[in-house]
């Protein structure tokens, strides 16, 4: 193993590994799960709905980027109550997403922690001094 860990082919294929798995880990894939009720009422789903796109809307981003189209909070609410059940549904499942997606950049941080970690262990195995000064 030790003769293994010496040769050039080890070295680059440890790099594409590395590599590779780092392109893989950035893309996100979406999974979407919910319990389906057996009788729901139209007025209980829309009135969820709606609660759950006021709760986007309430963010200090979201709210600021509205001002600076010319849109109060209290236009875009009766806006929101005015669309369709098809419309208002479409908004709230992208509603989602933005909440999920406003992490801060928390997952990327950790990622790159992992890959420093896991370059650090790869020249460790082939006996290689890390030295940080």
């Amino acid at each position: 193993m030790g003769t293994i860990r010496k040769t050039a082919w080890f070295l680059a294929l440890s790099i594409v590994m590395a590599g590779w798995m780092g392109v893989l880990g950035s893309f996100r894939g979406m999974a979407e799960a919910s319990m389906i009720a057996s009788h729901v009422d139209a007025g209980d789903l829309r009135a969820a709905e709606i609660a759950k796109v006021q709760t986007v809307l309430e963010q200090k981003v979201v709210m600021q980027k509205l001002l600076d189209y010319g849109v109060s909070s209290e236009e875009a609410m009766a806006k929101i109550r005015s669309m369709s059940d098809s419309d208002l549904h479409r908004l709230a499942t992208l509603s989602d997403r933005v909440a999920a997606g406003a992490d801060s950049g928390v997952g990327f941080l950790i990622g790159l922690a992992v890959l420093v970690i896991l370059v650090l262990v790869i020249l460790m195995l082939m006996n290689k001094r890390v030295v940080v000064r």
